[in-house]
């Protein structure tokens, strides 16, 4: 396993696709659903993101009210296209999982309020007759850095997002690999621990019970971690490790590892060159990435799996984003392919 010089540090935003002649100059509006927030952009050809609104991601019982909050919210964006622009040529929806992507519905764990909810019709009706595409937040995340970050260059990537919960998207090839339903790369809900806890997913043992931020908190608080109050976030909890906090400290270490079992397993399947890591948890740095480093130490036994190098995320909290734009504006690399189950009648993914 091997690390990029200044992985830790390095930016690479300056970096980005140029616009190609005879483009449509218009920016995609993007939306990124996410467990703790709701974020809505303008995104240009040159993977530029302007004029962001973000919204906390809405917690009532009503599907439709909740929806209303991010129709607010995009409404900035759309309001400077508009002015700026003359409108944008499409909108492109990054969701938390899983969804639906043949009836263009989702229903993400984190996010229960919306079950089956009709996000894509939803979207379209922002700005009638223009085409919307709907991608799950990790293959959005992947596609992102592989566009205009820092998995630039590889042929063979996974990205992960380590963040409410744990997300991942995959390219193969160069291309997304979304899988028959449009889910593929859900490292989050990969099994680590067989005998482990319950996930709200139905399954148990899931690698996002012990590395998402939610669980990161969870397990130092249980562990005697006090933080700085009630509210006490992943942030806080890096924080207290960089100082030496031993429970802050043990509680990073025992998520990298789970990091490091869950991607030296992916790397054995898909004979992966790179990693990007992002997601508001790897921010904490060093004091992830050297638990995760570790962690694959100890798992990636053969040699093809240790040859993965790891590198942190360029776009931060913009790569959803960005990559969710990218399907529009750059879609003969990376427009989803069809999904099978629309062609075969095999079911969707159900619904948690």
């Amino acid at each position: 396993m091997t690390r990029t010089p200044r992985a830790l540090t390095t930016d690479s935003r300056a970096a980005r696709p140029a616009p190609g002649p005879g483009e449509d100059a218009r920016p995609v509006l993007a939306l990124d659903i996410g467990g703790t927030k709701i974020a809505a952009a303008l995104v240009d050809a040159a993977a530029r993101v302007s004029a962001r609104t973000q919204i906390p991601t809405p917690t009532g019982k009503d599907p439709d009210a909740a929806w209303s909050a991010v129709a607010g919210a995009a409404a900035v964006p759309l309001s400077q296209a508009g002015a700026h622009y003359g409108g944008v040529c499409g909108i492109a929806v990054s969701s938390a999982g899983p969804l639906d992507v043949a009836r263009g519905t989702i229903s993400p764990v984190m996010i229960p309020v919306w079950r089956d909810f009709p996000v894509r019709d939803r979207a379209a009706a922002l700005v009638p007759g223009c085409p919307v595409t709907l991608v799950g937040d990790g293959i959005c995340a992947a596609v992102g850095e592989h566009w205009a970050g820092a998995g630039r260059g590889a042929d063979h990537m996974l990205g992960c997002v380590v963040s409410t919960g744990v997300g991942g998207g995959l390219l193969l090839d160069g291309r997304p690999w979304t899988g028959r339903s449009g889910n593929a790369g859900h490292i989050g809900h990969t099994v680590i621990d067989l005998a482990g806890p319950p996930c709200p997913c139905g399954s148990r043992g899931c690698l996002e019970l012990y590395a998402s931020g939610t669980a990161l908190v969870a397990w130092a608080r249980r562990a005697g971690w006090r933080g700085p109050g009630w509210q006490s976030t992943a942030r806080d909890l890096s924080t207290a490790a960089r100082a030496g906090d031993p429970v802050a400290s043990a509680a990073f270490e025992r998520a990298g590892r789970a990091l490091g079992a869950a991607f030296a397993s992916v790397c054995a399947v898909c004979d992966l060159d790179r990693i990007v890591i992002g997601g508001g948890v790897a921010q904490a740095g060093r004091v992830l990435f050297e638990a995760i480093e570790a962690g694959m130490g100890e798992f990636a036994g053969l040699a093809f799996v240790r040859g993965v190098s790891l590198h942190p995320s360029a776009l931060g909290a913009d790569a959803c984003l960005v990559g969710a734009a990218a399907t529009l504006l750059a879609p003969d690399r990376y427009a989803r392919r069809p999904p099978s189950a629309a062609a075969d009648g095999a079911p969707a993914a159900p619904a948690p």
